[in-house]
């Protein structure tokens, strides 16, 4: 099933299809990835008034990437019909201290897919 065009109204039948074979949101371009494996990355702090994959809980908070998932279409933009905006997709590792406090363990980490847009360099 085509995911492009965002405006276009979901019909019964395309909904059954989504619903029956599912939809990839990969997509097969070649874009360079402005993080690496290890490069340490702060989720931006921003509050949209619209749709955003982006947790508050980790907004604000420095994370390092532990896998490249690939490009996907960027779901922000897609949830408001806007555009496909494609952009590379990462694990990123937060420690549970940096995100809960001192009093939880040291060992545990939350590990959370988040895209481009959701990041900056630290």
């Amino acid at each position: 099933m085509s995911i492009d065009p965002p405006n276009q109204c979901m019909t019964v039948e395309s909904a059954q299809t989504l619903m029956n074979q599912g939809v990839s949101c990969q997509v097969e371009i070649d874009l360079s990835a402005p993080f690496q494996v290890g490069d340490r990355v702060k989720a931006k702090v921003m509050h949209p008034e619209t749709y955003t994959r982006l947790p508050r809980y980790v907004r604000g908070k420095v994370g390092e990437v532990v896998k490249d998932h690939g490009v996907y279409v960027f779901p922000d933009t897609m949830g408001q019909r806007l555009s496909t905006k494609p952009q590379h997709v990462y694990s990123v590792r937060f420690s549970a201290q940096s995100l809960w406090g001192m009093d939880v363990s040291p060992n545990d980490a939350l590990y959370i897919d988040l895209f481009d847009d959701h990041l900056e360099a630290v």
